[in-house]
């Protein structure tokens, strides 16, 4: 059958029995594409994916984020803007005066209700030079409804920092651990824990840590079985899978 891209179409399809039910559901998942010229606005992701679109503001123009992010907020969706800079926060604000900004993780949102308290979900950073990067994944599962536990510097260095921790480590059900250097801190969490980790390197080192490659190899060699690992400084993707494996366990219970 021709896929419809108009919900009328669909809805008459179904009510004059053209289309039965099974397949307008499959059309709806698929439909809600909104073109505005540049882009294509995607208002069905959260019925394929379980949370909306977020707009990556990097090599965006000012302007053109703006036209995304009202039409984002007509649907009645949160709104989330990663990688955005202040002067393209400030421009922003005047058109959504509602809009809010975490300056370390670079992300302007705006909340629909309040986040999910027991989650369950925490993130560890290594070291407080790693925090934008976890911030970046905090304000990502807050703004798409979920509360994250933040457990910041407890890296390796000082590895009794982490162990009187134990307690919160136990009672997580899905770890997030951002970690620059070496890299080592994902293996030790790892260790210690029955919960998914999934390990986020950073960039931040000394020369030979090569802009993250040197943590990012170390995660993908843990001696830890099970540590998935996420690109360099991505805090955004770790909080999307985090948040795929909360969904899940949410559903079983």
């Amino acid at each position: 059958m021709k896929k419809k891209s108009d919900l009328e179409n669909i809805l008459a399809g179904v009510a004059d029995g053209s289309v039965d039910i099974k397949d307008a559901l499959h059309l709806l998942r698929r439909s809600g594409v909104e073109d505005v010229g540049f882009a294509r606005i995607d208002h069905g992701r959260r019925e394929r994916c379980g949370f909306p679109e977020v707009i990556f503001a990097e090599s965006k123009q000012p302007t053109q984020i703006s036209v995304i992010a009202k039409r984002i907020v007509a649907s009645g969706e949160p709104l989330l803007i990663t990688r955005l800079d202040e002067a393209k926060y400030k421009y922003l604000k005047t058109k959504l005066p509602k809009l809010q900004y975490n300056e370390q993780a670079r992300a302007a949102y705006l909340t629909r209700k309040a986040p999910k308290r027991q989650a369950g979900l925490l993130i560890v950073t290594a070291g407080t030079s790693d925090i934008p990067v976890a911030e970046e994944a905090a304000v990502t599962c807050e703004t798409l409804g979920y509360a994250p536990e933040r457990l910041y510097d407890v890296g390796v260095a000082g590895i009794h920092r982490l162990l009187a921790q134990s307690d919160k480590l136990g009672q997580a059900k899905v770890i997030i651990v951002v970690a620059g250097m070496e890299g080592a801190l994902p293996s030790v969490v790892g260790g210690l824990v029955e919960v998914p980790v999934i390990a986020v390197p950073t960039s931040v080192g000394y020369g030979t840590s090569f802009v993250g490659i040197a943590p990012l190899l170390s995660m993908l060699n843990s001696c830890s079985s099970g540590v998935t690992v996420v690109n360099i400084d991505n805090g955004f993707g770790a909080a999307m899978a985090a948040m795929r494996m909360m969904r899940l366990l949410e559903k079983k219970a």
